[in-house]
């Protein structure tokens, strides 16, 4: 699949002078959205339902392939709906803003990732950034697992991510984030621009998880061991849901590798994993042993890994 590229006004013969048709001019504003709704639907043998994707709405270059069913069907539960969003260009420069905005109703259960990383680019000018935002409400009964590839913020980009999290009634959530800073491989570190994650998890209305990190190489704490330490690696796992949230703590340092370089805890039903260190692939494979560990508990069947990581 193709990006697609800005055209000019009608009747404008050429870009105005201070606009160079490139799209990384702040005047070519690059928006895209992307809005999903999930629904329990009843299948094939009596008492069986699926989840449908039932609204699939898009503007700009963000949209979804067909809805897949990898899994097999359980008695007594909504087989899963797994779907991949696809953004053509495949990072953010300058002015560009992606909105991702995700409905699961009640019952059904939706597994959404990446079919590659994301990447932040250089930011061309110090007044414009671009934005990703990505909000997410599920409602009673409901599951959403979120599990995007890794994002790699090159040197010199500006932006901010914000991800919100609705639950309501008896709903239950799982995902990460997991952020790659530079190139380190290719001698290029992360020694410039800004980057500010934010995170807010709320259950009927009240916040249970509300979190701000600027990552600012300009700022002590970037290098501070009392903060990020140099480390050019870090991820965030979240679980919201899960009966028995101190059990699942337990399980979860039974299970991985005992290393410095994670942790994890629970506060208000929340489970947090973090991570912090030099490696995607270390960051990736913690993220996905958790899963494995996680999701029984939460969705009372085993991982189903989706078929695009493999490709």
């Amino acid at each position: 699949m193709t990006a697609e590229i800005p055209r000019p006004l009608q009747g404008a013969a050429s870009p105005a002078p201070a606009d160079s048709g490139h799209r990384f001019d702040a005047g070519r504003r690059w928006d895209a959205s992307l809005s999903l709704a999930f629904a329990s639907r009843p299948h094939g043998r009596e008492g069986a339902a699926r989840t449908r994707l039932v609204r699939a709405r898009h503007h700009g270059p963000l949209r979804v392939q067909r809805p897949f069913y990898p899994e097999p069907h359980q008695v007594g539960r909504v087989d899963p709906c797994h779907v991949y969003l696809l953004h053509p260009p495949g990072g953010l420069v300058s002015g560009d803003a992606l909105t991702v905005d995700i409905r699961v109703e009640p019952s059904a259960h939706a597994v959404l990732t990446t079919p590659a990383a994301t990447k932040l680019y250089r930011a061309d000018s110090h007044a414009v950034a671009w934005s990703q935002t990505n909000r997410f409400a599920v409602e009673d009964d409901g599951l959403l697992e979120w599990l995007p590839q890794e994002t790699i913020g090159f040197d010199g980009s500006r932006g901010e991510q914000l991800t919100e999290i609705a639950l309501q009634g008896s709903a239950r959530c799982l995902g990460w984030e997991i952020m790659a800073l530079g190139r380190p491989a290719s001698q290029l570190p992360f020694e410039s621009g800004r980057i500010e994650q934010r995170f807010r998890l709320s259950r009927d209305g009240l916040p249970l998880w509300l979190e701000r990190q600027p990552l600012d190489p300009a700022h002590r704490r970037f290098v501070g061991r009392w903060g990020q330490g140099g480390a050019t690696v870090q991820a965030t796992l979240w679980a919201a849901g899960v009966e028995d949230a101190g059990g699942a703590v337990g399980a979860l340092r039974a299970a991985l590798p005992a290393r410095p370089n994670w942790a994890v805890t629970q506060r208000h039903g929340v489970l947090l994993l973090r991570y912090l260190g030099s490696s995607r692939n270390e960051a990736w494979d913690l993220c996905c042993a958790a899963w494995h560990v996680l999701r029984p508990l939460l969705a009372g069947r085993g991982v189903c890994e989706p078929r695009i990581w493999r490709t």
